[in-house]
């Protein structure tokens, strides 16, 4: 399934759903974070995803790691809460989708590295390639959040 995200776009589809979402900033010993290339729109994002009934938010950004890079990650912190309603996702399949994402922060604790069919490639980037890789403004953002070293998490 397709998807086409808008920020601030007067063009964009009205929302039909609000989705809780989580996804993880994982960085490796290096200080390289873990990115995967979206095969719904190829641009690089964190993994994560939607939540389901029985998660936490938390437990929401570890399963979904896992489902998509095959790692076994603990959280360890929180960069920041993401609400902004001028970004609205749209689906092939009709459903045109704000998020509440929380992103955290997390280190690798087992599993091997293995892609799964949500993405064409995962990458270990250093803080010098990101500027140079497609993504949509709104997983720069937080990626760039992380990467202040804020002391305290983003509330937006």
């Amino acid at each position: 399934m397709a998807r086409i995200e808008y920020y601030d776009d007067s063009d964009a589809p009205e929302p039909n759903s609000l989705v809780v979402a989580a996804s993880a900033v994982v960085t490796d010993d290096a200080g390289r974070i873990l990115l995967q290339r979206r095969a719904d729109s190829g641009l690089w994002a964190l993994p994560g995803g939607g939540m389901e009934m029985g998660d936490s938010l938390p437990g929401t950004a570890v399963r979904e790691v896992k489902e998509e890079t095959g790692l076994d990650v603990e959280i360890t912190g929180l960069v920041g809460t993401y609400t902004d309603p001028r970004h609205v996702i749209a689906y092939s399949d009709g459903e045109v989708r704000r998020q509440f994402a929380v992103v955290f922060m997390a280190r690798v604790v087992g599993g091997e590295l293995a892609m799964s069919d949500e993405s064409t490639e995962l990458r270990w980037v250093g803080r010098e390639e990101i500027a140079g890789l497609a993504m949509h403004h709104t997983q720069r953002l937080r990626v760039s959040h992380y990467l202040e070293q804020r002391r305290a998490p983003y509330l937006g």
